[in-house]
């Protein structure tokens, strides 16, 4: 199945790029173009090129194959435009490399997947498919189309710092219908090849250091994953939990970070990662409320992490000191010393550069590593001597003893929520995305390989703790010597001699030693026992380091983001490796601070729900696009569910809780501040967000199942067809309509442009995107629509057919009142009375709106500049005429022609291109406006207003249904018109009228609508005025056909050619009806000239 090709776009979503943005007008001469008996797409081959080519290297025969291509590309150079695109050469290494991928410099980029091409603002960058090798020998010939190419689906910067983007099927046309030029280039300025792949190489920064899986993701997340916990909490945990539920607890832990690591790795394996981590992660699936939200707390999280692990370090060194008697002041201040010394160090070897802190974090890995081992081989030497602190080597009673839970003042929950914070640190790969050579790769393997090799350490532990150590010991040699004396001894213990009963919470004494009384027991256990000491120092100095590169990485990539002001200094990047040096020192000064503070255990569990908020939001990322069922989500990472996904961010919100309830409720107030900042901010940026795509796909389930369900009549909505032409043209018709559309029905904003000749739909489709961005600027719920067509009422009849979706379609016509119908052409009033029966017989209802002053206020916008206008100006929508004299239209006149020297800038005002031309007494907006000028402009702006104290007066004279009362109804309920109070007039019998009154009142509350008054007209069927009579009979004058002037052939001719005139016998025939709308007329002025609004 293929698509024809779209004139404006290639590829699904993209947007049309605009006119200043198509093919660079160079010289050179002019291309081969195809005969009278060639297809216009045929070009011609490159056989002969190819000749003389070979026909040189023979005569040559020194010349490489090298110089033959570029031979080669000098010709088609010769025989082809040159439009400012890269050098091959620069692009390929060989005629059969695919062009390179170019440097990934801009920051937002497109999923590689999404197959969206938007063109985002930035300059567009054609490549040439001319001078290309690699086409020439993918297909035999020069072509001008392009053949697939990753930069054309990426939203980033060519190696020029321009956007490439592949040739529209109408540029295509254009560049084979272009006229030749003098030389080879238009404007002498552009780069020769070899310049261009000079500047190509300039742009790509030398000895950028780059990660693989091992040392990028592998090490910093086994090394923030194995903390302080393993050496100095593990053992407690067993003694407390026993060993079964430590193993579940762990095994709890391992599925969150698991299934954390799964989503994560979808998400990095859907497109181009970026530096940025979670942030970067977060950001581009949910979008920026989310992720600027999540980005925010995150790098804090990491920055008061660094403070965490330092002053974890500093204690231990204390302790380290206080043993061997060395004090400088006091304890607390001896932490503070030592950990300001050691954040310094820190941050020197991370300002060194990525290249120095991996080589450090390889260095503290070897420790680690070394330590666990060490432990582990202790565990199998036992030593008499390490018998009184509780060690006795592998022992089944041990076991036994050891297997159930022996809580102590904790529960299992408590438990849970002291380990859980060891698990994390799965990010820390993730978070240096930009420093990796392959993220796609390097993500997935690396973490999810991290988290099972550290789950299974943390279940060694855990099961060889509980196998061979107990749980109290008295730290006393042996003093069981003699068979008696373990009579009444119980435990595990007593066959190795031991009694350690009066340990036990009952006893007498409280022991030092075992399982729940010794966090340093590893170090008891081990081979070596410093080397547990410089494990524990690897651990917390590894996850210092590794946090202290994480937070200014992701605070970077949310600085460049620019979704939170006054940040943007933080987004510079320094040296070869882009990296943050200011970001590094901030984060310096906020992990200084909370050393100096040395309140960390207030902090530690908002920091543990911080990275748990992180998590629950990348695993409901994933759910969230799997849900949305977008054609862009499709990750090569396949082992992932979105259920499972779902339950995953389910765990975080739990465990978030478990650990601590009043922190986990301080990070959702914190993250739902931020993202209603970050939503009232609405941050210009357009990552395709799963958010979008759930929206869409909600707003057509919901557009599908609204066509299965019948009208009803107490579901029912004006929605509006509004004819304003271009919507900024006639402010009053949108604020009217808007009143009462808004957060209530439909209202569709319908451009007609009249062209009689081929039509410019690429200008058509950027006043599309440039009309409906005014709407939501303006905060106007509304959609544009315009079409082209040969007259107002072709494009109305289109519009009226055409125009909504499924049930969500327009029912009620809006129009402006035509205002100068005596003094233009009979047939636009004509034209004008037709779409109203149109309306009808499509059934929908009709409105319009009669200002004194008008509704078109587009020629005192400033644009009225005729040299400016494009093709479609003149006959402008026939709304135009649909208000006063502003725009008296003319179908005869002509357009102005569609050539770059008559054309204006019109991108910047926002105003519409379409403007009336035909008035005569054109302001220049920099004059003063003349008094009917200024009237209206005031007028058009008095539904903007608030109401002040009035009245809304509804004449019901016939049921139309009920729309005459409900629009009304729903005006009255705006904040604006609160004021204003609803008069009913009806008409009636002078001898009935207090029975009409009643029977209406009783009407009006079955409808539920407030009245201030109703009024009933007894005199309406009265004969009007003389001077009423005479003025009626004035204005329809020049409309008479006056037959009784002519001969009857003459007088039915002229009635077939202009059937709007009025015979005696149509005047005679609907005299009573005539009279009756005179009269009305009468008492509108008589009742409600002082109304702010009247329906009728």
């Amino acid at each position: 199945m293929s698509a024809p090709p779209s004139p404006t776009s290639s590829s699904p979503g993209e947007a049309a790029p605009p006119e200043t943005d198509t093919l660079a007008v160079d010289g050179g001469l002019k291309p081969a173009g195809p005969t009278p008996s060639q297809s216009r797409f045929q070009v011609d081959l490159v056989t002969e090129a190819a000749g003389s080519d070979k026909a040189a290297a023979s005569d040559c025969p020194s010349l490489t194959a090298g110089d033959v291509a570029d031979k080669a590309a000098e010709e088609a150079k010769g025989r082809f435009r040159v439009v400012n695109f890269a050098d091959p050469r620069s692009a390929a290494s060989s005629p059969d490399a695919a062009p390179a991928e170019g440097v990934q410099n801009g920051d937002t980029v497109m999923s590689e997947g999404s197959l969206h091409s938007s063109t985002g603002g930035q300059q567009h960058y054609h490549y040439d498919t001319h001078t290309n090798t690699y086409y020439l020998r993918t297909f035999g010939h020069n072509t001008i189309d392009a053949v697939p190419n990753i930069d054309f689906y990426r939203q980033t910067a060519a190696p020029l710092g321009e956007k490439l983007i592949r040739p529209t099927l109408s540029e295509l046309h254009d560049e084979l219908d272009k006229e030749p030029f003098e030389d080879g280039f238009a404007n002498g300025e552009e780069l020769t090849p070899a310049e261009e792949a000079a500047a190509k190489e300039a742009a790509e920064p030398k000895g950028v250091v780059k990660f693989g899986w091992v040392k990028g993701v592998l090490v910093r997340c086994m090394l923030n994953i194995w903390g302080v916990m393993l050496f100095i909490r593990m053992t407690w945990i067993v003694g407390q939990a026993g060993v079964v539920y430590s193993c579940i607890i762990v095994a709890m832990a391992t599925v969150v970070t698991t299934i954390t690591g799964c989503s994560t790795s979808a998400i990095a394996t859907n497109g181009f990662v970026r530096g940025g981590g979670a942030y970067y992660l977060i950001s581009r699936s949910l979008g920026p409320e989310f992720g600027g939200s999540i980005g925010l707390i995150f790098a804090f999280a990491n920055a008061v992490a660094v403070a965490m692990y330092v002053v974890g370090f500093a204690e231990t060194v204390v302790e380290l000191l206080h043993g061997a008697e060395l004090v400088m002041l006091d304890s607390v201040n001896d932490v503070r010393i030592i950990g300001t010394i050691t954040v310094l160090i820190l941050l020197g070897i991370s300002v060194a550069g990525m290249e120095w802190e991996a080589k450090a974090q390889i260095f503290l890995l070897v420790i680690l590593v070394s330590a666990i081992f060490n432990y582990f081989i202790g565990t199998f030497i036992p030593l008499d001597s390490k018998e009184k602190y509780g060690f006795f080597g592998y022992d089944a009673g041990i076991m036994m003893e050891n297997l159930g839970p022996d809580f102590r003042g904790e529960t299992f929950f408590s438990v849970f929520s002291i380990f859980f914070p060891a698990a994390t640190g799965i990010l820390a790969g993730a978070n240096i995305s930009g420093d990796l050579a392959d993220p796609q790769m390097a993500i997935p393997k690396g973490t999810l390989l991290a988290i099972l090799i550290t789950g299974l350490v943390y279940m060694g532990v855990a099961v060889s703790a509980g196998a061979c150590i107990v749980r109290d010991a008295t730290g006393i040699e042996r003093n069981g010597t003699l068979s008696t004396d373990l009579v009444n001894c119980t435990g595990a213990a007593c066959k190795f001699g031991y009694d350690f009963s009066s340990c036990k919470p009952a006893g007498v004494e409280q022991c030092d030693y075992g399982l729940h009384n010794n966090f340093q027991i590893m170090s008891v256990v081990s081979g070596f026992g410093p080397l547990i000491t410089a494990g524990i120092f690897s651990a917390t100095l590894s996850s210092a380091l590794a946090s202290l590169v994480s937070a200014p990485k992701v605070f970077q990539a949310l600085c460049k983001d620019n979704i939170y002001p006054g940040i943007a200094g933080f987004a510079r990047g320094y040296g070869k490796n882009n990296e943050p040096l200011r970001g590094y020192l901030l984060t310096f000064g906020i992990g200084l601070a909370f050393i100096l503070i040395a309140e960390l255990n207030t902090i530690a569990p908002i920091i543990s729900n911080f990275f748990l908020a992180s998590y629950a939001l990348i695993n409901f990322s994933v759910f969230h696009a799997s849900l949305a069922n977008s054609p862009g989500w499709r990750p090569s990472f396949k082992y992932y569910n979105m259920w499972v996904s779902l339950a995953g961010a389910v765990l975080c919100c739990v465990v978030m809780f478990v650990i601590n309830w009043w922190a986990a409720l301080l990070t959702n107030v914190i993250v739902l501040s931020l993202y209603i900042y970050v939503s009232y901010k609405k941050p210009d940026v357009n990552w395709g967000s799963s958010t979008q795509a759930l929206t869409y796909h909600q707003a057509l389930t919901h557009s599908l199942q609204l066509c299965g369900v019948a009208d009803h009549v107490k579901t029912f909505r004006p929605q509006c067809l509004v004819m304003t032409g271009a919507p900024n043209s006639r402010p009053a018709l949108l604020n009217l309509v808007h009143a009462f559309t808004k957060n209530v029905g439909l209202m569709v904003c319908g451009h007609v442009r009249i062209s009689s000749r081929r039509p410019n739909f690429k200008e058509l489709n950027s006043d599309l995107v440039r009309y409906q961005r005014w709407l939501l600027n303006n905060n106007s719920k509304a959609f544009y629509t315009p079409v082209v067509a040969e007259d107002l009422r072709q494009g109305t009849q289109y519009l009226l057919q055409a125009a909504g979706l499924g049930r969500l379609k327009p029912n009620t016509l809006v129009l402006g009142f035509k205002n100068d119908w005596r003094n233009s052409d009979m047939k636009e009033t004509e034209t004008y009375i037709n779409m109203i029966h149109d309306a009808f017989d499509f059934q929908y209802g009709a409105v319009i709106l009669r200002l004194r002053e008008g509704l078109d206020i587009s020629h005192i916008q400033g644009q009225d500049d005729t040299s400016g206008m494009k093709d479609v100006v003149v006959s402008i929508d026939l709304s135009k005429d649909s208000d006063g004299d502003s725009s008296k239209l003319s179908s005869k006149a002509t357009s102005v022609q569609n050539s770059p020297a008559v054309q204006k800038d019109d991108e910047d005002d926002g105003k519409a291109p379409t403007q009336p031309l035909l008035k005569k007494d054109k302001n220049s907006p920099t004059m003063p406006l003349n008094m009917a000028d200024q009237k209206l402009l005031e007028a058009s702006q008095q539904f903007q207003k608030k109401q002040g104290k009035g009245t809304v007066d509804v004449w019901w004279l016939f049921d139309d249904g009920g729309l005459t009362l409900l629009i009304p109804y729903l005006i009255a309920n705006k904040k604006k018109w609160k004021d204003c109070k609803i008069r009913v007039f009806i008409g009636g019998k002078i001898n009935r009228i207090d029975h009409d009154r009643r029977a209406m009142a009783t009407l009006l509350s079955k409808f539920r609508i407030d009245f201030s008054d109703i009024t009933v007209l007894g005199d309406i069927n009265t004969k009007p005025k003389s001077e009423s009579l005479a003025a009626f009979a004035k204005m329809i004058e020049p409309y008479k056909l006056r037959e009784d002037d002519m001969d009857q052939e003459a007088a039915e001719k002229l009635k077939a050619d202009e059937p709007w005139r009025i015979t005696d016998n149509e005047l005679e025939l609907y005299k009573a009806k005539s009279n009756r709308q005179i009269r009305l007329n009468e008492l509108l002025m008589e009742h409600s000239s002082t109304a702010n609004l009247i329906v009728m």
